[in-house]
């Protein structure tokens, strides 16, 4: 059965669902995008991702071709029209379609795409199994605040994990950890300390990362944001990564070496479990 997709003002199956070749989205990845999660048929957390949205809109200097309010209605009819359950919704704006030139174009309309994927993410297998990561060096640009659609970084550090036989890949420059290829990264020291690098441009600003410190803070756990290395992360009781569609997942090895005893860690499932309480009570 065919998903339906929203593309400029229209809701189409996903074979009819088109956009221009002189998109500037497709042809300079000039465009910012969000993935907002959906349990139980209801956005979680939505409206935090559509303050980013706004954010890296302001950033690139675009704007978006309808408000943010329309863009909740269009999200929910996406949803009811595609009878998603549990899932990701996936937006995207570019700076619309002009004749190639690297300058702005002056007159281009912004596109508005989105779609739906269903996915199991309350019961997901690897959060019961932990991710196996890899590391790779960190080789994106310097705004990696700003959630834009360039990610061929990302999907070469996701590819290399494929080929090593991983799940994933963690990014590191000057031999810190940054960030994974699509999640924010933590390691939980022996001690109990939950580690996770500072906000800055070095990293996204991770809704799914703000919302599991929060819960951190309220349950009496250690936090110290800063950046860690590749050693720490080989010296650590836990370590685990967080985004919209993974929520929290333990990570139990990097570069085939196990973290802890190599199995997912009770501060890490009790911290995935406070957060999908927290999102089905939301």
């Amino acid at each position: 059965m065919s998903r339906t997709v929203y593309v400029n003002g229209s809701y189409l199956p996903e074979e009819d669902a088109k956009v221009s070749v002189f998109d500037r989205g497709f042809l300079f990845a000039d465009g910012v995008y969000e993935v907002s999660t959906v349990l139980e048929g209801r956005l979680i957390d939505n409206q935090a991702h559509l303050v980013r949205l706004q954010r890296s809109l302001d950033e690139l200097q675009m704007t978006s071709p309808v408000s943010m309010d329309d863009i909740v209605t269009i999200q929910n009819e996406l949803i009811k029209q595609n009878g998603l359950k549990e899932g990701g919704l996936y937006l995207q704006i570019t700076r619309g379609a002009a004749d190639r030139d690297f300058a702005f174009p002056k007159d281009a309309t912004p596109s508005l795409v989105m779609f739906t994927q269903e996915k199991n993410l309350l019961n997901s297998p690897a959060a019961e199994r932990g991710l196996s990561v890899i590391s790779v060096p960190d080789i994106r640009w310097q705004r990696r605040d700003i959630k834009t659609v360039g990610l061929l970084a990302p999907a070469l550090a996701k590819q290399a994990a494929v080929v090593a036989g991983a799940d994933d890949a963690w990014m590191y420059e000057d031999g810190f950890v940054t960030e994974g290829s699509s999640n924010n990264a933590y390691i939980i020291t022996k001690e109990g300390k939950i580690i996770t690098r500072h906000l800055g441009n070095e990293i996204l600003h991770g809704i799914t990362r703000r919302a599991v410190l929060s819960l951190a803070n309220e349950a009496d756990m250690e936090v110290e944001e800063r950046p860690f290395t590749l050693d720490e992360v080989r010296n650590a009781a836990e370590a685990f990564v967080t985004s919209a569609t993974t929520f929290v997942t333990p990570v139990v090895s990097l570069d085939g070496e196990k973290i802890g005893d190599g199995k997912p860690g009770a501060l890490t499932k009790r911290l995935r479990q406070l957060y999908i309480e927290q999102a089905l009570n939301s």
